[in-house]
C-alpha cells in the first residue's frame, strides 16, 4: 500500500508509474475521487457526531419545557449519526479496496515494458564448449535418472504432474545446498529462521500475494490458511503490527521453507523435468531497514546472490526486470539467470526485490527514529537458493561425458568430501 498523501501531493508520479507498468492511469483518478468522498464522509460524520454530543449535554441541562424538543433533536441526530457512520465506513472500505489494487510505484529509472523488455546488466562466467570437449550435454532429466538423483515418474504417480522425488545423491545435493546457503548467509550477518509454510490471509494479503498473484496460491478453505509460495510471506509478516526500534535496524533474516505454487497459466511450459514445479524448498533472504537505506540494501542482496552463484561455478546473467513484469509489491527487481546447456539459454534461478514501504504499510510495520517520530520501514527480499533449479544448474553445467557430475569445491565439505557423483550401476 502506498502513502495516501501521494494521491494529493504527487498524483502525476503515480500516473506515470502506472503507465510504466502498462496499467491504466485511470485508477489514480478514481482513487483521488474515492479519497475525496472518503474524507468528506468522515468529516460530515464527525461534525454531526460532535453536535450529537453537544445536544446530549444540553438535554441534561434543559428545563422541563425545553427537554422534549431537545430529546427529539437527540433522537434525530442519533439516527443521522448511525446512517453517516455506515456511509463513512462504506466509503472507507471502497477506498481501501481500490488502494489494494494499486501497485507499488516503480523507481523512475526502471525499464518500461513487459516480460521481454528486461535489461541485461552483466554476464558472469562463460558457458562450457561441450562440442569442443567432444560430447553433447544431457539434460537434467536424463542425468537425474542416470545418477539415481531425481524420480519424476513416481512423483507424478504419488502427487500428480509437476511433482518429483529427490533420491540418493539428489536428496544429498539439496541438503548440501541448504547447509551451504545458510552458512554463507551467516557469514554475511543474517539470522536463520525456519518459517511456517501455512499463513493467515492477513499475511498473504499484506505481502501482496492475493492480488494479481492470487491464482498461483493454494488455499485451504476449511482452515482459511494459505500455503506460501515463498518464505518471504512469513518473514514479512513476522513483525506485522509492530513498531521497531530504528536504532537496531537493519534486520537481516534468512528463511528456509517449502514453497507451493499452482503455476496457473503455465500449461505446456517447462513440462519436462523439475524447472517449473508445484512444490520446492528454498532459502530466502529478507531485510527490514529504513526507507532511505533500501537501495543500498538491495545492492547488497544482489551482490550476495552473485557471490553464491559464482561460487558454484555456474555461468549466469544479471537482468533488471521491466516495470510491467514486476509483482504488485516490487519497486525494482533484479533476476539472475543461469546457463542451461541442454537448452542453450539462460533461465531464472534467483531474484531480489526492493518493496520500499509497500508491504510494511499493508502489514502495519513501523519504526521509531531517534527523534521519536514513527513511520513505515522498507522491506526487501532475495532468493539465495531455490533447490530444484539450482540442482538443474549443477547437474547440467558440471556433467562429464560418462554421465557423472563433478561436485563444485564449495559443496564437497557438505557431501563428506565427495568430488564426483557417478551414475548408478
Amino acid at each position: 500500500m502506498i502513502d495516501p498523501k501521494l494521491l494529493r501531493t504527487d498524483a502525476d508520479r503515480l500516473r506515470h508509474a502506472q503507465e510504466m507498468r502498462g496499467e491504466s492511469p485511470d485508477l489514480i483518478d478514481r482513487l483521488i475521487a474515492a479519497d475525496e468522498d472518503r474524507r468528506a464522509a468522515i468529516g460530515t460524520f464527525e461534525r454531526v457526531r460532535a453536535r450529537q454530543k453537544e445536544v446530549g449535554k444540553e438535554v441534561a441541562k434543559a428545563s422541563a419545557e425545553e427537554r422534549p424538543a431537545k430529546l427529539a433533536e437527540a433522537k434525530k441526530l442519533a439516527e443521522e449519526v448511525k446512517e453517516l457512520e455506515a456511509g463513512s465506513s462504506l466509503a472507507e472500505s471502497r477506498f481501501d479496496e481500490m488502494m489494494a489494487e494499486l501497485a507499488n510505484p516503480v523507481f523512475d529509472d526502471v525499464p518500461p515494458g513487459g516480460e521481454e523488455d528486461f535489461v541485461v546488466k552483466e554476464t558472469i562466467g562463460r558457458p562450457r564448449d561441450f562440442a569442443a570437449e567432444g560430447f553433447t550435454p544431457r539434460d537434467h532429466v536424463e542425468l537425474g535418472e542416470m545418477l539415481g538423483a531425481v524420480d519424476i515418474e513416481r512423483g507424478a504417480k504419488v502427487s500428480g504432474s509437476r511433482f518429483y522425488f529427490l533420491t540418493g545423491p539428489g536428496a544429498l545435493l539439496e541438503l548440501a545446498l541448504t547447509q551451504y546457503a545458510i552458512a554463507k548467509a551467516l557469514e554475511w550477518g543474517f539470522r536463520p529462521m525456519l518459517v511456517p509454510a501455512l499463513v493467515k490471509p492477513s499475511a498473504m494479503e499484506g505481502t501482496g500475494f492475493l492480488g494479481q498473484a492470487a491464482q498461483d496460491v493454494y488455499h485451504l478453505p476449511a482452515d482459511d490458511l494459505y500455503l506460501v509460495g515463498t518464505s518471504e510471506v512469513g518473514l514479512a509478516a513476522y513483525h506485522s503490527d509492530e513498531i521497531l526500534d530504528g536504532a537496531t535496524l537493519p534486520y537481516h533474516y534468512v528463511g528456509y521453507s517449502p514453497c507451493f505454487r499452482r503455476e496457473a497459466g503455465s500449461y505446456g511450459k517447462d513440462t519436462r523435468g523439475i524447472f517449473r514445479v508445484h512444490w520446492f524448498d528454498k532459502v530466502e533472504m529478507f531485510v527490514y531497514c529504513a526507507p532511505e537505506e533500501s537501495e543500498a540494501e538491495h545492492a547488497k542482496l544482489l551482490a550476495f546472490e552473485k557471490e553464491f552463484i559464482e561460487s558454484l561455478e555456474i555461468p549466469f546473467q544479471v537482468l533488471e526486470v521491466a516495470a510491467g513484469d514486476l509483482g504488485l509489491s516490487a519497486a525494482r527487481k533484479y533476476d539472475c539467470y543461469g546457463w542451461v546447456p541442454s537448452q542453450e539459454r539462460y533461465r531464472e534461478i534467483t531474484s531480489t526485490s526492493n518493496c520500499t514501504e509497500f508491504q510494511a504499510r499493508r502489514l502495519g510495520i513501523r519504526m521509531r527514529r531517534e527523534d521519536g517520530t514513527v513511520g513505515p520501514v522498507a522491506t526487501l527480499n532475495g532468493t539465495l537458493c531455490a533447490m530444484p533449479r539450482m540442482i538443474i544448474m549443477l547437474l547440467e553445467n558440471h556433467q562429464n561425458p560418462d554421465g557423472s557430475v563433478t561436485v563444485p569445491a564449495v559443496l564437497r565439505p557438505y557431501l563428506g568430501g565427495m568430488e564426483t557423483i557417478a551414475p548408478t550401476a
